[in-house]
C-alpha cells in the first residue's frame, strides 16, 4: 500500500495572505474564502502539478486580492464532475468558483498560473 507524501508547507504563503488582508482591513470571513482557495490551488499545483514548492504570488491593488500559484505542469486544469457524493476528489475548482468572484488559469513559460480574485466587500 503506497501513500503519497505530505503536501509542502504553505503556512508562508498563508500568513502572507493574512497579513495582506489584516493590513487592507478586510473582514475574518474574506480571509477564510480566500485562504480555502489558497490552499485547494496550493495543494493542486502539488498533487496535479507536481510542484514540491509551488509559488504562490499575491497582490491587493484598488480593491482587488489576486492570488496566483504556479507550478510545471503546462495542463491547465479542468472541472469534472465527482464520481458522486462521496468521492474524494473532483471538486476543487467548484470550491475555487463558490467562495471567489472569478478563477482561471495561464499558460506560462515554463508550466501554468492558477488564479482567484476577490472584491473587497462594499
Amino acid at each position: 500500500m503506497s501513500t503519497l507524501p505530505l503536501p509542502p508547507d504553505w503556512s508562508l504563503a498563508r500568513e502572507e495572505l493574512r497579513a495582506v488582508l489584516v493590513r487592507a482591513g478586510w473582514s475574518d470571513g474574506a480571509f477564510r474564502d480566500a485562504e480555502l482557495a489558497l490552499c485547494e490551488l496550493f495543494v493542486n499545483a502539488w498533487k496535479h502539478g507536481g510542484s514540491l514548492a509551488p509559488l504562490v504570488v499575491v497582490v491587493l491593488l484598488e480593491g482587488k486580492l489576486r492570488v496566483s500559484v504556479a507550478d510545471g505542469c503546462p495542463n491547465l486544469p479542468e472541472q469534472r464532475t465527482a464520481d458522486g457524493p462521496y468521492a474524494l476528489s473532483g471538486r476543487g475548482l467548484h470550491l475555487v468558483r463558490s467562495l471567489t468572484d472569478r478563477f482561471g488559469a495561464d499558460p506560462r513559460r515554463s508550466g501554468k498560473s492558477v488564479w482567484f480574485e476577490l472584491d473587497a466587500a462594499a
